[in-house]
């Protein structure tokens, strides 16, 4: 493959109206730029520029004709696939805002998301046809925890209260509309619709401490700074390729990656998951230039027995957290042959802190601010406590930024918004420090989460649906560290009077109900749990008797 010219990198105009960013300019101006570079490269099949975004008017010319409007919500149950991009790409240019599910989520998850956010479509993937259907039912009857989604999906727009839904796929399935049809028929005709920076452009599924996940909303103006952000973070160039193995319903995916490619006019990669076994085949296959990472992806690798195909690629940076510490990061670069690069960022506000690929890079360190190319926009960071004050540097507290890309707020959470948001900064809830050189480093988290293979899991939801077994009088959940790095699900339970509800019982109850990295991975039963004097469960002594059973099985 030709060596990318470092040159040709686009600029970012200087004075442009940053009131009026977003994907659709984002990806016409790059087609027009670039019409024959690969945008997407999926198994054997490339797609160009060009192509791409003529596939983009044919789905956005499909939406309208299905009645779909500015502001509409429409919900993807999808796999990773071109025509996830596609679909959520024309949808965009027509002001309609993508609603991606997880895919690993189970039932009552889906349900209660979609309930959440109202979507008038639900786009199906084959392989989740059935999780769907059942969340679509016609039973009009409330459910604990939120009502059934059936009864709560607009068919059009207007109050709150005319539901209805219908599902879309992309093959032939009962009770769905063949998506990929209408997209085959319609004329590449998009309606022009006016368009602004703080349209949504997307809500992301974000867990917090009350439980169920909330829905972020993100605007078009946030992922096209992001995207020109990111390429200038990583340098990613002209023609270079980046690899997408990261789920298309995380921010990672939709904001770094893909937006970060088409601002560097690079090619994406494209695969459905991340696959160890697969993993450096296809870095040499497809020629990839540089990938992101979380969780554990980078210590499942180290696990595996060296090979020369893992120094046999044109891998040149890998961006993520958190790298592992052990082996150090030195011997990870020399035994893969690539620079690691360390950040921090959030689907709440994408620019946060990221090292500097040639600059220093200090041990365990996440780095400084990142930053746009325009000067006109600045991301601030701070180190407060718990008044919001400036804690002096080398103290612990609670990481904040300012910055132009920031959520718009959690969709129908206006108390959790004004909590996260405040005086236009965002706290985070991490807790860091930061040195006498603006470097800062992670201490903890401020927030009750575990942190699961990338995925941010909320110990109240996985409290929640063990309180609802008959025989759990209480329950408290709390991350115990992993092998593979980060953290698994850890659950105590108190059982009910009466009862002799099993762990393996408990453990299947959560399983039905809950996506699979959220169910406990060790469950506990015991008589009482430790309490506060004002009946709070005191979970620092849970994870000291989590270490104490963990140790006895070594």
């Amino acid at each position: 493959m030709r060596a990318p010219d470092r040159d040709a990198a686009p600029r970012t105009p200087a004075l442009r109206d940053l009131e009026r960013l977003n994907l659709r300019d984002f990806l016409e101006e790059a087609a027009r730029a670039v019409p024959d570079q690969p945008f997407i490269i999926h198994g054997e099949k490339q797609i160009s520029y060009r192509e791409f975004n003529r596939r983009v008017d044919h789905a956005a010319a499909a939406w309208h004709e299905l009645g779909v409007r500015k502001g509409d919500r429409v919900a993807f149950v999808l796999e990773n696939r071109p025509e996830f991009l596609e679909a959520w790409f024309g949808l965009a240019k027509i002001g309609g805002i993508l609603v991606a599910i997880n895919t690993r989520w189970q039932l009552a998850e889906v349900e209660y998301f979609l309930s959440l956010t109202e979507p008038r479509f639900v786009l199906v993937g084959e392989q989740f046809w059935d999780v769907v259907s059942g969340s679509l039912t016609s039973d009009p009857s409330p459910r604990e925890g939120g009502l059934n989604p059936s009864t709560r999906l607009p068919h059009s727009q207007g109050e709150r209260g005319n539901w209805g839904v219908r599902g879309l796929t992309l093959g032939d399935a009962p009770h769905f509309t063949n998506f990929a049809a209408l997209v085959e028929k319609s004329e590449p005709h998009v309606p022009k619709v006016e368009l602004f920076s703080d349209d949504p452009i997307s809500f992301i599924s974000t867990s917090g401490t009350t439980g169920r996940p909330k829905a972020v909303m993100q605007t078009h103006g946030n992922f096209v700074l992001t995207g020109e952000g990111y390429a200038r973070w990583v340098e990613l160039q002209p023609g270079e390729r980046i690899y997408l193995c990261l789920p298309l319903f995380h921010i990672n995916s939709q904001a770094y990656t893909t937006m970060g490619a088409i601002a560097a006019r690079a090619t994406i990669v494209l695969v459905q998951r991340f696959s160890a076994s697969r993993f450096w085949a296809d870095m040499s296959q497809y020629g990839v230039n540089v990938f992101n990472f979380v969780g554990s992806m980078l210590a499942i690798l180290l696990k595996r027995d060296e090979s020369p195909e893992e120094r046999q690629h044109a891998v040149r940076l890998a961006y993520g957290g958190p790298i592992p510490a052990d082996p150090p990061r030195e011997e990870i670069e020399r035994r893969f042959g690539l620079t690691l690069i360390s950040g921090i960022g959030m689907s709440e506000t994408t620019y946060g802190l990221i090292e500097s690929v040639h600059g220093e890079r200090r041990p365990g360190s996440l780095g400084k601010p990142r930053q746009h190319p325009d000067p006109r926009l600045v991301n601030e960071a701070r180190v407060v406590d718990e008044k919001g004050r400036e804690v002096p540097d080398g103290d612990v507290g609670e990481l904040v930024f300012r910055n132009p890309v920031m959520m718009k707020g959690y969709f129908r959470h206006p108390e959790q918004t004004a909590e996260t948001l405040r005086d236009g900064w965002l706290y985070t809830g991490d807790l860091v420090r930061r040195d006498s050189d603006g470097f800062y480093y992670y201490v903890d988290r401020k927030k009750d989460i575990v942190r699961v293979r990338g995925e941010n899991v909320s110990p109240a939801e996985v409290e929640q649906v063990l309180s609802e077994h008959p025989g759990v009088e209480e329950a408290a959940v709390i991350g115990v560290p992993s092998e593979l790095t980060e953290e698994e699900v850890a659950a105590f339970v108190v059982p009910r009077s009466g009862t002799n509800p099993g762990s393996a019982e408990l453990v299947a109850w959560c399983a039905g109900r809950l996506a699979d990295f959220k169910t406990p991975r060790h469950l506990w039963l015991v008589e009482s749990l430790p309490k506060t004097e004002t009946q709070r469960t005191e979970k620092h002594r849970l994870r000291e008797m989590a270490r104490e059973r963990l140790s006895a099985k070594r």
